[in-house]
This record gives C-alpha cells, sequence and structure tokens, in this order.
C-alpha cells in the first residue's frame, strides 16, 4: 500500500466506519450511498398525474434551480398560489413531483459522476504505486537510468498533487446529493403549508 493510499484510509476510516453502510465498498463518501429517493416519503397526498398549466410548468422550473434560494422558492409558490386561488392539493402535488422528478435525476447523475470520480482516484492511486516501485528498480539496478527516475519522479509528485486536490474537493461533492434531497423535503413542506384545511 502506497502513502497515499494509507494516508487517505487513515483520514477516512473513522467517518466510514461510522456512516459506511457496506452496500458499495468503492464509494468514497461519509454519507451512505442511497440510489434513489422516494416522493411519497416526503409529500404524504395521494397525487393524480396530471398536465399542469405552463404558470405551474414556469414555477417547476424555478424550484429545482439550485441556485434559487429556499427564502426565494417560498415567495414563488406563495405568488403562484395567490394569482390562482383555485389551486389545489392535485396541482401542488404535481408541482411537487415535477420538481421531485428534476432533483433526483440531478442527484442520480451527480451519484454516477461520484462513482466515475472515486475509480478515477483508484486508477491514479495505483499509477502513482506503479511509478514508485518503477523507480526502486531503477534505483536498484547497477547503473540506474536517472533520466527516467527523474521523469519518474516529477510524474509522481504531479499525479500525487491532482490526488490531494480531488481528495479535497471530494468533500463538498459528497454533500450534493444529501443537499439536493433536502431541498426537495423543503420544498414539499413549503408547498404543503398551502394545500386547502
Amino acid at each position: 500500500m502506497s502513502l497515499v493510499h494509507l494516508v487517505l484510509c487513515l483520514a477516512l476510516l473513522p467517518a466510514a466506519a461510522a456512516f459506511a453502510d457496506g452496500s458499495d465498498p468503492e464509494w468514497p463518501c461519509i454519507q451512505p450511498k442511497v440510489e434513489s429517493l422516494s416522493a411519497g416519503l416526503m409529500w404524504p397526498v395521494p397525487v393524480s398525474v396530471a398536465a399542469l398549466s405552463p404558470q405551474a410548468q414556469d414555477l417547476i422550473e424555478v424550484l429545482s434551480l439550485r441556485r434559487v434560494g429556499l427564502d426565494t422558492a417560498d415567495a414563488e409558490i406563495r405568488r403562484f398560489v395567490e394569482s390562482a386561488p383555485e389551486v389545489g392539493p392535485q396541482v401542488l402535488g404535481n408541482i411537487f413531483l415535477g420538481v421531485f422528478d428534476r432533483l433526483a435525476s440531478d442527484r442520480q447523475r451527480l451519484i454516477a459522476g461520484i462513482g466515475r470520480y472515486a475509480r478515477s482516484q483508484t486508477a491514479l492511486a495505483a499509477r502513482v504505486d506503479s511509478a514508485r516501485s518503477e523507480m526502486d528498480r531503477l534505483m536498484a539496478a547497477e547503473a540506474p537510468d536517472f533520466d527516467r527516475v527523474d521523469a519518474l519522479e516529477a510524474q509522481i509528485d504531479w499525479d500525487e498533487r491532482i490526488y490531494h486536490d480531488r481528495a479535497r474537493s471530494l468533500v463538498y461533492v459528497c454533500e450534493t446529493p444529501v443537499l439536493l434531497e433536502k431541498r426537495a423535503y423543503a420544498i414539499a413542506q413549503m408547498l404543503l403549508k398551502h394545500l386547502p384545511e
């Protein structure tokens, strides 16, 4: 095991042991890997899928954007409900389902990207290990090829820098699926406030 592998394993071991569910040994995040979400857990009112007005479709677009803050999202929902007082549980439920589908789709793409990211990190660590082994063999030779050793050393330095930069950004990348889940739940709560008594 290389120094890179050892440092990363030691850094992640306590958190991974506490949170990992073991369903995917390649999953690099502290957060458990949850493949898909359930709209029914967030929206407790039965909904029949129905066509929505252009205004409702526009609201779905706005609520689905991560850059739109939750305060703004709440204000947009309130504005929509006030402009269409006949809005009932089915319309609000279909708006939620539209937002949920978009956020869940974004989340699925992110989870797939995190998996590719983790495999890329594993391949990079293996490349560093291989380069170190080759460098050790060259240095043990009677007449070491110092030009090749220098090239390997430069490549190892570069690869390790990339590896560590990616490992640092992984913390933020791993949070994103959780943030999308929280956003879907928060939007459900905002819409539910406007259900008729």
